[in-house]
């Protein structure tokens, strides 16, 4: 090499630079390069993005060869430079020729190549896949002696099994994935993939009618009353309790009622009669949606009640609520949880009923009312009063104020919401 023309050693120099420069690059591709696109392009039928899969599989293999190439690369540099150095007539002529050279490398062949690498990972990780293909069959001798030495230094800090892991989301991970996909996923499909994701997390206690609030036919009442209530519902399916909601006789289905009541045949024998063909379906509290979905499908069950520890029924919860809590509320008006719960007043105040749930208010209207206690706009203002106000009082929660319009059986049926506006 001693007798090799200069100009053949500037071409090994230039060619050396280049091996480095793409080794630095690809290794940052390859390393940061969005393994489920490429997984999704890989499905989709694309050969390079096939490869690549198959290569970012196996990182103990493309690292070795990286790292190969990169340290043969880097020692014939400096020995390429070293021999052009000699031949200058300056004395000081090697040691500039080092500096240079490593100040060359540091700046075009790592740091230039690892940003443009790190900005178009996935271009670069494609174009790359061919040449690592051929590059992980000639290092195969000098891969296969520094793994088996690099797993053996591993294996003196305790590390035994060497394998790859796959690289699965866990739900958090996967909720910053969606969150942060603004530009690829409309905001509606985002909003309800995160949705689906919270299903887990959130339980029937969060979105159930309260038990106040369950609309049913008390058979003890008088028949008239009864048929009344029945001709004025807008609900298909009623429950049907004794006296009081904790007796529960079954689940009514308006339309065989309505057959009854058009040939004239519907009695109090007969409406218990219809009432028991269809028994409640009863779920402890604590139930994830998730779970009470999957139980909704497998039981073929629109209604459960709620119950507690002791059996007491304590909300009811629909098919169509869990629903809601994926696609949003059941209305043409976004602003709103649902007609019976939240109206808006001209001067911009909101008319709440106490029985909304604090995860629906929140949702629908962006406050931040706190929803690890109480389950309901009522539970959370008598939590924070300590006693039974009286139509009037008023109490701050965050930026809002809530006047307390209407009482009844002890519990708050009506406020009054209105934004707190600091002043500058």
């Amino acid at each position: 090499m001693d007798t090799a023309p200069s100009l053949a050693l500037l071409l090994t120099l230039l060619g050396m630079m280049i091996v480095i420069a793409f080794s630095s690059g690809s290794e940052v591709a390859l390393l940061s390069v969005n393994r489920y696109r490429v997984r999704t392009r890989a499905a989709a039928g694309e050969r390079r993005a096939r490869a690549l899969d198959n290569l970012l599989a196996k990182p103990d293999q493309w690292l070795g060869a990286t790292l190969v190439i990169q340290e043969l690369a880097s020692g014939a540099a400096f020995t390429v430079a070293t021999l052009l150095a000699l031949r200058l007539p300056h004395e000081h002529a090697l040691p500039v020729m080092m500096f240079a050279l490593t100040v060359f490398i540091i700046i075009f062949c790592e740091l230039a190549p690892k940003i443009y690498a790190a900005v178009h990972s996935e271009a670069v990780a494609l174009n790359s896949t061919l040449v690592y293909r051929a590059l992980l069959w000639i290092t195969l001798p000098a891969r296969w002696f520094t793994n088996r030495t690099a797993y053996g230094v591993l294996r003196l800090f305790g590390m035994r099994n060497a394998a790859h892991s796959a690289q699965a989301l866990n739900a958090e991970e996967l909720r910053t994935v969606v969150s942060e996909s603004s530009a690829l996923i409309p905001a509606r499909h985002r909003q309800m993939l995160l949705s689906i994701l919270d299903l887990e997390r959130v339980t029937v206690n969060d979105i159930m009618i309260p038990r106040q609030d369950i609309a049913g036919i008390d058979i003890s009442a008088d028949w008239e009353d009864v048929l009344e209530r029945l001709r004025q519902t807008p609900h298909t399916r009623l429950p049907v309790y004794d006296s009081e909601l904790d007796n529960l006789i079954g689940i009514l289905h308006m339309k065989r009622t309505a057959q009854e009541f058009a040939r004239g045949t519907l009695t109090r024998e007969r409406l218990i009669e219809l009432a028991q063909a269809r028994e409640p379906y009863f779920v402890p509290e604590g139930t994830t949606l998730m779970h009470q979905l999957a139980q909704f499908q497998r039981n073929r069950r629109r209604h459960a009640f709620v119950v507690n520890e002791y059996g007491d029924i304590e909300g009811m919860v629909t098919l169509e609520d869990l629903l809601e809590e994926i696609v949003g509320e059941f209305t043409t008006d976004p602003a709103t949880v649902g007609h019976k719960d939240v109206h808006r007043e001209a001067s911009g105040a909101w008319l709440v009923n106490g029985g909304a749930t604090i995860r629906a208010l929140n949702r629908a209207l962006g406050w931040q009312l706190p929803d690890l206690g109480p389950k309901t706009l009522n539970g959370l203002l008598l939590e924070k009063l300590e006693n039974i106000p009286q139509p009037g009082t008023s109490l701050r929660i965050g930026a809002l104020e809530f006047e307390v319009l209407q009482m009844m059986d002890n519990s708050i049926r009506t406020v009054r919401v209105r934004p707190i506006i600091e002043p500058a």
